[in-house]
């Protein structure tokens, strides 16, 4: 015979939250002026979290040696009298309206490391509220490569949303929104940008890959020339480097020429998801009209400071690719010498009129 009562059981767990007798563990959830102080049990908290566990065995009890004390700034306190419950009785309840504190459930869940209602969230955003998903785009986005714990999240937005922004294997829609700021010349001088809202103005149509089209100067000029305002991201091969640089104007199939424009800019990125040592350069306002060179035998340069050539022959693949610092800002690479190229995409930035 076998009898069990998880109703009854999770009501008595829940009803122990406001036991005010036996509770050892205090929790100091919010910041000023929004904190509140909750009353838990230790075995129940350390079983059921993994950071929970790891902050409280880290976190020795107070002198009269009865009670342990944690902080959870970050957590606002009406998130985690949700996520108490969850923990104490194994239900949730939400209000189907407040979809925006649904999500501040699952960053919360995310930070307990509550996996298994991570995953039950995940589906049940994809689930039921995609429309919602698309009208908070930026606000999700940025929540779901907080961790990889949210993966589902991530596979869903690379799947659906970079579609109708960017077709990349380079880049991911952090850079794109960052790209977007640097032309719209908003936080310049911000190298934390990145970790706002995204920002997607444009979308980029691309024009040319090179695993797709060649790695050829004439199929550079064939699919790019006379396209004004380009976007090229090149992955250096044996790293994961990301470099290039944004063109306002048209790139053109002439000899040993220079392009005038004060609005172009080169960057590069230690990888598609490290901003910490990102570059981005601007031209010297002395070299303005030697901002872009152009050469049959070349791929899209930026002055001279990145430079990608085919020598003597525009069918032959890139084999003379380097980077000095001539005529922009700052030096955008730190290797010596010729790199190869793993792959390079160029786009062509158009208004998103939806925006």
């Amino acid at each position: 015979m076998l009898f069990q009562s998880f109703n009854r059981l999770s009501e008595n767990y829940i009803e122990s939250l406001n036991d005010n007798e036996y509770y050892d563990t205090t929790i100091e959830v919010g910041k000023d002026p929004n904190v509140k102080i909750f009353r838990a049990h230790m075995v129940i908290l350390c079983y059921r979290s993994p950071f929970l566990r790891r902050t409280l065995t880290s976190n020795k009890k107070n002198n009269d040696n009865i009670l342990a004390h944690i902080k959870l700034s970050n957590i606002q306190p009406e998130t985690f009298q949700i996520i108490l419950e969850y923990i104490y009785g194994g239900i949730i309840l939400f209000d189907e309206q407040e979809t925006l504190g649904f999500l501040e459930v699952l960053d919360a869940a995310n930070q307990l490391r509550l996996q298994e209602l991570i995953d039950y969230l995940q589906r049940y955003l994809i689930e039921n509220k995609v429309q919602w998903m698309e009208q908070n785009f930026g606000l999700v986005y940025q929540t779901s490569f907080k961790s990889n714990s949210l993966l589902e999240l991530q596979q869903f937005y690379t799947k659906k949303n970079v579609e109708g922004i960017i077709d990349s294997q380079i880049v991911n829609l952090n850079i794109v929104s960052l790209i977007s700021r640097w032309i719209d010349k908003i936080d310049i001088k911000s190298k934390f940008a990145f970790a706002r809202e995204l920002y997607l103005p444009y979308k980029f149509k691309l024009l040319l890959r090179g695993s797709r089209d060649g790695f050829t100067p004439k199929k550079f000029h064939e699919l790019c020339d006379n396209i004004f305002h380009t976007v090229t991201f090149i992955k250096v091969k044996g790293t994961e480097e990301i470099i290039e640089g944004y063109n306002p104007l048209v790139w053109k199939s002439l000899n040993d020429e220079y392009g005038e424009t004060k609005d172009c800019f080169i960057f590069s990125f230690k990888s598609k998801s490290n901003f910490k040592d990102l570059i981005l350069s601007h031209v010297n306002h002395g070299y303005i009209s030697e901002a872009l060179f152009y050469h049959t035998n070349c791929g899209p340069n930026c002055g001279r400071d990145l430079y990608m050539c085919a020598k003597g022959d525009d069918l032959k693949e890139y084999d003379r690719n380097f980077c000095i610092k001539y005529r922009y800002e700052k030096e955008i690479m730190n290797i010596k010498g010729y790199f190869s190229i793993e792959e390079y995409e160029i786009f062509q930035i158009i208004k998103n009129e939806t925006v």
